[in-house]
């Protein structure tokens, strides 16, 4: 019986997607629920597998075409086995077979030249694979893999461009991935259609350092192991203040303004396709333990690309923490059509004046970006400086004062 294998139903927000990669091809076995091909979108990555075993039969969108909500992709034929692979003539089994009982420790055959190369560039040999006759290990083989040493790490993709130089230096073009477009397309959005400012202000991290040193234990033991970090005291601070400064918690839509009456926090984290925004829903009603749990979960699914879409949809307010790669001061970019975003930054040991004194406090500085058509800098500015409060005196985080 023949399947059909369509495209995931895409939200509204998402328009369309691009077959990413095959890892099957027409032909292949396939067992119920094996991984068939990976459809990029501007948000995330979204796996297809196959619902029966059976067969490959057809793939009818190859990789970089563009698909839509329940497009047809491929066929499987249910039930059925792949044909047997073509027998390998007499010869070659028995030529396989003298090199499976050749002794391990056999150096591959290579020209003197071909040796003399490998030595200068430090080259280990055995992983060099021969082209010549018998595998046998050339001076164009060996000068490939010092192109390939040199060359900095470039990106898979089945369009890539390899353009090797007459100087022997190596370029590749590559295709820019669905995500990074959509980035840059945002960033360019936000710059071009906002009226973006950024505040800035600094606060002393001590007391929620003190607070985290004296409570970390007993909390990662009553937590069932998750572990106490900076983010939830910052997403806690962010959501009292927002409740202060509805402004700060809104959006723009044409002429309107829509002022939500939640607190949905973006929290940007990294992932190996780039930085990515899952929203904490409802974060106003969120503990720092169910906080803290949220965003590990967040970062690992970011790291094996299992974020879904409907995780990253939405926000009314953005979190950004450029301290972890080491940003000692930036300024953050809008995420439309959210009207502010706030920046985190490396805590940092500095010489600080407290009571007429100078003392060295570990001191953070934050930045608030946010677009002046919806917010006076006067609200940002006490926004700012009621997260520096709240984040100074943690208790009246709890407290709610």
């Amino acid at each position: 019986m023949t399947i059909e294998i369509k495209a995931p139903t895409l939200p509204e927000s998402v328009p369309d997607g691009t077959i990413a990669t095959w890892h099957k091809k027409a032909g292949d076995s396939v067992k119920r629920d094996e991984l068939l091909v990976d459809i990029e979108t501007d948000k995330v990555v979204i796996e297809v597998v196959s619902p029966a075993d059976g067969v490959l039969q057809k793939i009818i969108k190859n990789t970089g075409d563009t698909i839509v909500s329940n497009e047809l992709i491929a066929h499987v034929e249910a039930g059925a086995t792949a044909a047997p692979a073509a027998s390998a003539p007499a010869e070659e089994k028995k030529s396989e077979a003298a090199q499976s009982t050749a002794p391990a420790t056999e150096e591959p055959l290579l020209s003197p030249a071909a040796k003399k190369i490998a030595q200068e560039n430090n080259l280990d040999i055995d992983s060099i694979k021969g082209t010549g006759k018998n595998g046998r290990v050339t001076k164009e083989d060996v000068l490939d893999a010092v192109a390939k040493k040199s060359a900095p790490a470039a990106v898979s993709s089945d369009a890539a461009t390899r353009i090797d130089t007459s100087s022997g230096r190596v370029e590749e073009r590559v295709p820019m991935s669905r995500l990074r477009a959509k980035v840059a397309e945002r960033l360019l959005q936000a710059s071009q259609t906002t009226a973006m400012l950024t505040t800035f202000n600094e606060v002393d991290m001590a007391p929620v350092m003190a607070l985290r040193n004296k409570y970390k234990d007993l909390f990662e033991k009553s937590h069932d192991g998750v572990r106490l970090g900076f983010m939830s005291f910052f997403v806690r601070a962010s959501t009292e203040a927002l409740k202060r400064f509805p402004a700060v918690n809104a959006s723009i839509d044409g002429n309107d303004i829509v002022y939500h009456g939640y607190q949905d926090i973006g929290v940007a984290v990294s992932s190996p396709r780039g930085l990515v925004v899952p929203v904490l829903r409802n974060a106003d009603h969120m503990g720092l333990a169910q906080i803290e749990a949220q965003i590990r979960e967040f970062g690992l699914k970011a790291q094996d690309g299992k974020l879904g879409i409907d995780e990253m949809t939405g926000g009314t307010f953005t979190i950004s923490n450029g301290g972890v790669f080491g940003s000692l001061l930036s300024t953050p970019i809008l995420n439309p059509p959210q009207t502010a975003i706030l920046g985190m930054h490396k805590i940092q040991e500095r010489p600080v004046a407290v009571n007429g004194q100078v003392v060295i406090r570990p001191m953070m500085y934050l930045a608030l970006s946010y677009d002046h058509r919806m917010i006076d800098g006067k609200e940002a500015v006490q926004f700012l400086v009621t997260i520096k409060e709240l984040l100074e005196d943690p208790a009246r985080i709890l407290l709610e004062i």
